[in-house]
């Protein structure tokens, strides 16, 4: 039995730790350098190199020019005992490039004004890390683990969607880190449809003869009026169900003196139902192939509408007997906390892995403001975070504890 003294995390190692991948560009797509850091990190605590390893994702991933793949380690267990997985991912969004990390009070903050953190989800890299780390360097007894750094989770959970399973060598437990409260457990989690829209107008001079031309612009104004109109944009709620849809981007034309003959739009669809989630995408083609239909140039023709779209992940809700959210509950009561669990608005990469039939429960680790100038890292609670993942990784309950 894993002795409770050797459980305790060194404070001022995580502390450096989490500073520095905080640091590192690693947007999604260009995730190398992060993956190249962890790889050190792991081979100077004592991991074998052939317990490490990286899969070709980014070859099916959204982003091209990405080489960087899902980074796998495992550790064979010293413990006869089921698998488990630890994971986060390790990019981030494009505000936090140039991210200078500074100490303020409790917090880690950027030091720049228009440059977010990235604790989204460097700090979760940084609890699966140390973890790993802790494990080696303390010779912890522990169970099969699997450690998973996936990539391209902020552009659709790519990494997840494409991992290569049978590198997880099928985990029986599994925990993925990313989030706020590190006892918040995320169960479920909505899911997520994206959409491409092209608008295809009749071109003519605005000036000399705007009437035989048929704006695309026009066409992209009227449907996403009509969309607002009837409730089907922004927060979605009808006798049928409820979600969220939204136009996020607008792109088209080239000149003040040429009626647009083209526009394209990107929207998003999202729910916790997937036949709702279909309904707001089929509301969203609806409308817009009624507005192509009600702009025409004198001579009676009117524009088209061309849709791509596909549903990045599936909403799913844990069942409550679920082995890993129990075994995490138990852990953090044990811990002398208090859990509570929650429902994602968010997709994870936990969407994909309870997909591919590794059912997954989330936990916080001290990420506030994601996404924006203003996050911040609450360094407490990712310290707790780091404790339960070295509990739920090496301690008594990964012993055969109760």
């Amino acid at each position: 039995m894993t002795d409770p003294k050797s459980l305790k995390v060194n404070r001022t190692e995580a502390t450096k730790l989490v500073k520095q991948l905080l640091a590192i560009p690693g947007k999604s797509g260009e995730e190398a350098e992060v993956a190249q850091v962890v790889r050190q990190h792991l081979i100077d605590a004592g991991v074998p190199t052939g317990w490490i390893s990286s899969d070709k994702a980014y070859r099916q991933c959204k982003i091209e020019g990405s080489t960087t793949g899902n980074l796998i380690v495992n550790f064979p267990g010293t413990v006869k005992a089921p698998r488990r997985m630890l994971m986060a991912h390790m990019d981030t969004v494009p505000i936090c490039v140039g991210c200078k990390p500074v100490k303020k009070g409790t917090k880690f903050v950027s030091q720049g004004e228009k440059t977010g953190l990235g604790a989204d989800d460097r700090a979760g890299v940084a609890v699966v890390l140390n973890t790993a780390k802790q494990i080696m360097q303390k010779k912890l007894a522990h169970p099969p683990l699997t450690f998973l750094f996936s990539v391209q989770e902020e552009v659709g959970l790519q990494g997840a969607r494409h991992i290569q399973l049978s590198k997880l060598k099928k985990p029986k437990l599994a925990f993925n880190w990313d989030g706020g409260n590190p006892y918040k457990l995320t169960v479920g989690a909505i899911g997520g449809y994206r959409m491409s829209i092209d608008i295809h107008g009749i071109a003519s001079h605005a000036g000399v003869a705007p009437e035989k031309g048929a704006s695309a612009v026009s066409i992209a104004a009227l449907a996403i009026a009509k969309l607002h109109e009837e409730g089907w944009l922004g927060k979605v709620e009808k006798s049928q169900g409820t979600g969220t849809s939204n136009i996020g981007v607008i792109s088209g034309g080239s000149a003040t003196n040429v009626v647009v003959d083209h526009v394209r739009v990107l929207a998003e669809a999202r729910s916790h139902n997937i036949k709702f989630m279909k309904r707001i995408v089929k509301e969203i083609e609806k409308q817009f192939k009624w507005a192509a239909k009600q702009v025409k140039n004198a001579n009676g023709k009117s524009g088209r509408v061309e849709f791509e779209g596909q549903i990045d992940y599936e909403p799913f809700k844990l069942p409550d007997s679920d082995p890993s959210l129990a075994t995490a509950e138990r852990m953090i009561q044990g811990l002398g906390e208090e859990s509570v669990r929650t429902i994602a608005n968010g997709g994870l990469d936990a969407n994909w892995l309870f997909k591919h039939g590794v059912p997954t429960v989330s936990l916080g680790c001290g990420q506030l403001n994601q996404h924006m100038v203003t996050e911040q890292l609450e360094i407490p609670w990712y310290l707790a975070a780091c404790q339960i993942a070295l509990h739920l990784a090496a301690g008594e309950e990964a012993n055969g504890g109760t």
